[in-house]
């Protein structure tokens, strides 16, 4: 009875998640770990890369608690300047400076005894870092103006994409902030470390934006995006299939409906073989390596169509005057490499 339970709270969490759909194992963690955060009561700090859903989690950690009927507050502490910042947080009172002609509440008193979550916590200033840090350990703020402290009991939720601990060394972050925020932390993984989500996440989206039936995708389409890298992550998935839904009239989505970029038009072999390469310390001769690279596929396919030119310019996508072409500028001339001389050579 008590898994059937536990089986229910974990599928009614995914349905609040909406966008962080995945039966991957790295999300299964994040679904366990969030529901054990949201019945606890501590500061919780979430990192991830941008666009992996921490505002989502952090919404869910608030409705999952006991403070669901409360407030849940978000400010993004990077899209504000540092004074203004100062002010929507904290408030003030009348007269605290010029043009202040009434009090005003900050949003530490609105979200009374909520959540308040604090995105890119990693953008404030240390000035301001210390005034949060009195807030997290004393409970208690004071309004701009004002000396009179007011306490608050709301829950502290905070997110980054940057890497605090990286910080604290380089004097940009307070170390003792870092560990008043990360009682709890929970880290997001970037959607490249979890491709088999990809799928149901772009099924997801195609029944949110693909009307009624929802569009299809083919599987030449869906294989080119699974290989993607995704840097702006679910938020940039997002983005891609509204566009798609929008700008195709045809109801199958296809590869040649993707945008014209080479990261997403790359082949999942293409972007395995580059992923291989890694810059040496000191830098290349790009085109010199092109030109070895070129040579070093040429004869390969030489190697593996046996000698025969046809074949092997069909394996390189390119049609057999081409090919011919840069054998001949490749030193290859319209001889076969002698490697492929003997039928057991190296």
């Amino acid at each position: 009875m008590g898994q059937t339970n536990n089986q229910s709270e974990s599928n009614s969490l995914r349905d609040a998640l909406d966008s962080m759909i995945g039966q991957s194992e790295a999300m299964r963690r994040v679904f366990d770990l969030t529901l054990r955060i949201a019945a606890s009561d501590s500061t919780v700090l979430i990192t991830g890369e941008s666009g992996t859903g921490k505002e989502l989690i952090a919404r869910t950690i608030h409705d999952r608690s006991k403070r669901a009927r409360q407030p849940f507050v978000a400010v993004n502490c990077g899209a504000i300047p540092e004074d203004l910042l100062e002010n929507e947080l904290f408030g003030h009172v009348r007269g605290a400076f010029t043009g202040a002609q009434q009090s005003r509440s900050g949003r530490f008193m609105t979200a009374k005894e909520g959540t308040i979550f604090l995105d890119e916590i990693g953008e404030i200033t240390p000035r301001l870092q210390a005034k949060l840090l009195r807030v997290l350990q004393e409970r208690e703020f004071n309004p701009l103006g004002s000396d009179v402290a007011t306490r608050t009991n709301a829950r502290f939720v905070a997110a980054t994409n940057r890497d605090l601990r990286e910080a604290i060394p380089a004097g940009l972050f307070r170390e003792d902030l870092y560990y008043r925020l990360a009682i709890l932390a929970l880290e997001l993984p970037p959607l490249r470390a979890r491709r088999d989500d990809i799928p149901p996440l772009i099924q997801h989206f195609l029944k949110r934006y693909g009307g009624n039936p929802p569009r299809t995708i083919e599987e030449a389409a869906m294989t080119r995006l699974q290989a993607y890298d995704w840097p702006g992550n679910v938020r940039e998935m997002e983005n891609l299939i509204e566009r798609l839904v929008t700008l195709t009239d045809h109801r199958e989505i296809r590869v040649q409906d993707l945008p014209e970029l080479s990261s997403y038009l790359r082949s999942p072999r293409e972007a395995a073989l580059l992923r291989e390469f890694i810059l040496p310390s000191d830098g290349i001769d790009i085109d010199q390596c092109i030109r070895r690279f070129q040579r070093e596929m040429m004869v390969q396919a030489l190697e593996r169509a046996n000698g025969n030119k046809t074949a092997a310019a069909n394996l390189l996508g390119l049609n057999r005057t081409t090919f011919i072409e840069r054998m001949r500028r490749h030193g290859l001339g319209s001889l076969i490499p002698r490697r492929l001389a003997t039928p057991n050579g190296p």
